[in-house]
């Protein structure tokens, strides 16, 4: 069959691809991608868009329950879990063809081909039997729940985060009574209080010796404080063994404490992290390495060890010291176009400075070093905590619960990195993610004005605590 042509073939079609396709497009160059699922990729079709969706109609439906109030009464308030999946489908398709299909129906450059690609020889990849040549190619096809090597978890009905999905066989569209998560990270916190504020009965289990594993001890401290006082169970420290059941129920054996448990629910979801979409693609023929998990080695342009073949987004995993987020895959995705168009590379990646958010509530916002990576690095490390309940914007709305960590270098005042527990923190880590940009020492967090009262005054008075003791200030006051 003929090969048709292109500048640059990227596998994939997520954020990281579009990037991709849209850089060599301003570059006046042909891009192609490919897709194995659904237009768009993980973030906006089960992902990040899906979830934030789901979080905040979850939120609304616990406030009504719960006010922080006094002189405020709870309401009853009804809802249908299955029209709540059907907006959540009609704002997917919204998005996704404003934000996708347009680009492409609209682009003389840009060209989606869909199926399973696979490197066919050194230079073409095979969709379906049509072949796609190019002196380029990008990687970037994303990664997948995670499944982890459990007795019986293949003959057990379970889900993944992948039940946000859009019109798909795998779509949760039904409210479990009870459900069981395996898994302690993000994903399983988010999804967790969300399904126990819609009213399932939710457990959490974690085989480490806290929740967020790679996050700071207090962060998640707080944040288990808080799912336990909203009545979600979590067990730490717990190795799960075997699991069994059918569609109406799970049994989930497991080891806590060194005595052996069992505990049943109506689902089960397996949430233990995500897994590199790097096999069935032939990267053999353009001999790209991977590493023993299966992501793609790069350097500092995003070029493999097949000097012609990129990657970037979820497939690289930690390499540069990236992070599986659709910020930094997109923005990655024009690097690596840039470079392998240009045919020598020359601009390097950047991740020293990464803001992330855990959507739970209140949120989680985390940049730069936790104090165990900071000393871990050689730094003598100087750490502030403060309560929520310090920030005044936090006690005027009632919302005091959480806590935020500053990490410094001692001996020059910069800060390293900041943790924050509390309302609004996926806000709030951007200022701090700006100063960790520009090297901001303490006292430039200590004296930078602040609207008052705003929750981003906790950096204000986290700088401040490391000279004075911040529970005897008045409000405003340095």
């Amino acid at each position: 069959m003929m090969a048709e042509e292109f500048d640059l073939v990227i596998l994939g079609s997520g954020s990281t691809a579009f990037a991709a396709a849209l850089r060599a497009a301003e570059r006046g160059k042909t891009a192609a991608m490919t897709e194995v699922r659904t237009l768009g990729g993980t973030c906006v079709n089960r992902g990040c868009l899906p979830s934030k969706n789901l979080i905040e109609a979850a939120k609304i439906l616990y406030d009504s329950k719960n006010p922080r109030y006094p002189g405020l009464s709870p309401a009853s308030m009804s809802f249908d879990f299955r029209a709540l999946i059907q907006q959540k489908d009609a704002v997917i398709e919204d998005y996704r063809g404003k934000k996708y299909q347009s680009i492409i129906s609209n682009s003389k450059s840009i060209r989606i081909v869909e199926g399973a690609a696979r490197f066919s020889g050194p230079n073409e990849v095979t969709v379906n039997g049509q072949v796609l040549s190019a002196p380029r190619f990008l990687v970037a096809t994303g990664s997948s729940p995670t499944v982890p090597d459990i007795q019986g978890l293949h003959e057990t009905p379970y889900l993944t985060s992948d039940l946000l999905t859009n019109h798909e066989d795998i779509e949760l569209t039904e409210l479990p009574a009870s459900l069981i998560i395996i898994g302690g990270g993000y994903i399983a916190l988010e999804l967790g209080q969300m399904f126990s504020r819609f009213g399932t009965s939710v457990t959490i289990l974690e085989r480490g010796e806290q929740i967020l594993s790679a996050y700071e001890p207090e962060i998640a401290q707080s944040v288990a404080a808080v799912f336990r006082e909203e009545g979600i169970a979590i067990h730490t420290k717990a190795t799960v063994s075997r699991v069994h059941g059918d569609e109406r129920q799970v049994v989930v054996t497991l080891q806590v404490d060194g005595r052996q448990k069992e505990l049943k629910a109506a689902k089960l979801l397996v949430a233990t992290g995500r897994t590199p979409n790097t096999e069935h693609l032939g990267l053999e023929f353009p001999g790209v390495d991977l590493d023993e998990r299966g992501f793609v080695k790069v350097n500092e342009e995003l070029r493999t060890s097949a000097g012609h073949v990129y990657a970037a987004g979820d497939v690289i995993g930690s390499y540069t010291g990236s992070q599986m987020a659709t910020p930094v895959g997109a923005q990655d995705g024009g690097i690596a176009a840039e470079n392998a168009l240009n045919g020598k590379g020359g601009r390097q990646v950047n991740h020293a400075v990464i803001p992330r958010a855990i959507f739970t509530d209140p949120q989680v916002g985390v940049v730069g070093l936790s104090d165990a990576e900071a000393n871990a690095r050689g730094y003598a490390c100087d750490c502030r905590l403060i309560p929520m309940s310090l920030v005044p914007r936090a006690g005027a709305v009632r919302e005091a619960r959480g806590v935020l960590k500053m990490v410094a270098d001692r001996n020059t005042k910069k800060v390293l990195g900041v943790s924050m527990h509390g309302m609004n923190a996926a806000e709030v880590i951007h200022e701090a993610a700006m100063g960790l940009r520009f090297g901001a020492s303490i006292d430039d967090f200590a004296h930078m004005l602040h609207v008052y009262p705003t929750m981003s005054e906790a950096l204000k008075i986290a700088a401040l605590s490391y000279t004075k003791d911040v529970s005897k200030m008045s409000c405003c006051a340095e």
